[in-house]
């Protein structure tokens, strides 16, 4: 098959770093979605086909591969779940030049062309979070600890001015914040960190910790004993993690997601079916970043469906006048407003499976 008879994905996702947990999942969730797309002729009658970029290494190596890449034009896009780090780099790097589906939660506000996003954004996730924590479990007085970089700080931020009125020291009808601290990427000893948290006498911690790096912090939390007494809400925890975490690390750990494994829906479950029956019962757990990268991928095809065209400009007009509403294994979503509109769920740890609590946000 000819070049011209082939649309060339790039798919950006974790194969190393502390995200690299999150890799495998993507690349299943990824593989599926292209062979159901061929499996109705493509994207616009042409096989779609993936080329892996490691997403988990350094910015600026990532997107001068995409750079590359796109010059060479052996590229028609790029889709993948990776750190807003990353993505401003790529984003730049692509220039608008090809179309850009970035998959992962995030701290909100990208609007550059080309761009088109599917993840969970603050104010729509961890902010009712925050709320439904205080208003069912009176959970108030947090402690915030994040990987340094922007998503958590862009987080924080956003939680200040929606919850906090003030600085972190200041308390609002609903949420105190009592201390904050960012850690590099790979960090290991948190000795300092849950000192604090010791001392802080809050009712729970906000991790903002990335994959691995979380992982261990919930280990060491959990060996502190401190699971006992101190909640912990986790907008990235999914379920890769909560096996690496252990069940005796996970009491009283939630997170709140558009996706998990155990959402019992239609939806969800025809998914399900669909990923084990590709990949086996062996397969890496379904899991929110693995699924947003299947999101991503079918969210091209359906914007090119719409635009009857790949380029960019047909595909950010497309986007701009025409909400797209469609069935995913989030349930029915929304892409309107260069984002997805989806149901949010906070769901806590049950040794290692999440049990859905409830939905803090709908699709509108």
């Amino acid at each position: 098959m000819s070049r011209a008879d082939q649309i060339k994905i790039g798919l950006v996702i974790p194969e190393s770093g502390p995200s690299g947990i999150f890799g495998p999942s993507c690349a299943a969730s990824a593989q599926l979605a292209v062979e159901e797309i061929n499996s109705r002729g493509g994207i616009l009658g042409r096989e779609v086909v993936v080329s892996t970029i490691d997403g988990g290494t350094e910015p600026v190596t990532v997107a001068n591969r995409v750079r590359t890449l796109c010059h060479e034009q052996a590229i028609d896009a790029v889709v993948g779940w990776h750190t807003s780090a990353v993505r401003l780099r790529v984003a730049a790097a692509i220039g608008g030049q090809i179309p850009y589906i970035y998959t992962a939660l995030y701290e909100g506000g990208e609007s550059t062309p080309g761009v088109f996003l599917t993840g969970e954004i603050p104010d729509k996730q961890v902010v009712p979070a925050l709320n439904w924590m205080a208003t069912h479990h009176k959970v108030r007085r947090w402690y915030v600890v994040g990987s340094d970089y922007v998503w958590p700080h862009e987080t924080l931020s956003q939680i200040i001015d929606r919850c906090v009125d003030g600085t972190h020291s200041t308390t609002s009808a609903e949420i105190v914040l009592a201390g904050a601290r960012f850690l590099p990427l790979g960090a290991s000893n948190f000795d300092d960190v849950l000192d604090a948290i010791e001392t802080s006498s809050v009712d729970g911690v906000l991790v903002l910790l990335l994959g691995q790096d979380a992982v261990r912090f919930n280990r060491a939390f959990g060996e502190r004993g401190l699971h006992r007494d101190i909640v912990r809400l986790s907008p990235l925890m999914d379920e890769n993690m909560l096996l690496a975490t252990g069940a005796e690390n996970a009491l009283e750990l939630y997170s709140a997601s558009g996706y998990f494994e155990s959402l019992a829906t239609g939806h969800s479950m025809d998914f399900a079916n669909s990923y084990f029956g590709m990949h086996g019962m062996s397969a890496p757990p379904l899991a929110s970043p693995g699924e947003s990268c299947y999101e991503g991928i079918s969210l091209l095809d359906k914007l090119a469906h719409q635009a009857k065209a790949l380029d960019v400009g047909a595909l950010v007009h497309t986007a701009d006048t025409i909400p797209i509403d469609y069935e995913s294994p989030r349930g029915m979503v929304r892409f309107v407003d260069n984002h997805l509109a989806q149901d949010v769920y906070i769901a806590h740890a049950d040794g290692l499976d999440f049990d859905i609590d409830a939905r803090v946000a709908e699709v509108v």
